[in-house]
């Protein structure tokens, strides 16, 4: 029996929080999901499997799909019992009763149960509360990047959509290079922690940017992600360490590495 179980669309960097924290700390995580579009046709729940197009058909607990899923989605009653805002990633206890819901939080509890392995969540008060810190900006960055790529991949992207994304990517990559000044290793004290691995599975999402560059250049915009080398050095050098780091990249390079390849195809 795994330590934590996660339900979710795949492939997901959100998700890759937990699995990088996982393996540093030696904790048991097991993931289990479909592709964004396959998930629509699951089975919510502690259990998760794909649904037959009959008991898709059943009456049952219908809720509308939100946040980039389409149609209705079925989730079970204990589903919404453990995560009561319905969404994924899902995580929870081994035995189903308790859920844990959004990323940081997930990853926060692979760092507890693993804690003694390996200290992620800081070694003492003031550098765990540093790490929350970290974690808590980044969900303002981590809001409008969603809103961004969701309506860069519909095609439904505006200018005021694509302003407050680039925003708020500023206000989080000034913060980053900030922290890391003048020549520091990691976001909090002198070891790696979980303000490394939040930063480092963001900026992955992020880079979806660069697979639909052709649909920012239809609507005479400029790609966020254009000069970050050059503005953020400190952190564009941080964020090519940490994805080549044996603890990150199983998760980081498949993906960086498709996007990067659909990059190449669009331009």
């Amino acid at each position: 029996m795994s330590d934590l179980r996660i339900f979710s669309y795949l492939p997901n960097p959100r998700v890759a929080k937990a699995t990088i924290a996982a393996r540093l700390c030696g904790v048991d995580v097991e993931v289990i999901g479909a592709s964004p579009t396959g998930l629509s046709s699951w089975l919510w729940d502690f259990n998760p499997r794909p649904l037959s197009e009959e008991e898709q058909g059943e009456a049952g607990n219908l809720q509308q799909g939100r946040m980039g899923f389409k149609g209705t989605l079925r989730k079970t009653d204990a589903f919404l019992d453990a995560h009561p805002f319905g969404t994924v990633p899902a995580g929870f206890s081994p035995d189903g009763k308790v859920g844990i819901f959004e990323s940081n939080s997930i990853m926060r509890a692979v760092a507890r149960l693993g804690e003694k392995r390996f200290p992620l969540y800081g070694r003492d008060p003031y550098e765990a509360a540093r790490i929350d810190s970290f974690l808590d900006a980044s969900l303002i960055f981590a809001r409008d990047s969603q809103i961004y790529l969701l309506a860069l991949g519909s095609g439904s992207i505006t200018s005021e959509i694509h302003g407050s994304a680039r925003e708020a990517f500023l206000v989080y990559a000034r913060g980053l290079e900030r922290a890391l000044a003048p020549n520091r290793e990691y976001l909090v004290g002198d070891h790696l922690s979980m303000a490394d691995i939040c930063f480092a599975a963001e900026i992955t999402l992020f880079m979806n940017e660069r697979v639909s560059g052709h649909r920012l250049r239809e609507k005479g915009l400029e790609p966020i992600l254009k000069s970050v080398d050059n503005e953020f050095p400190r952190a564009s050098a941080h964020f090519s360490r940490l994805r080549r780091d044996p603890a990150f990249a199983p998760d980081l390079e498949p993906y960086l590495g498709k996007n990067e390849a659909a990059e190449g195809k669009n331009r």
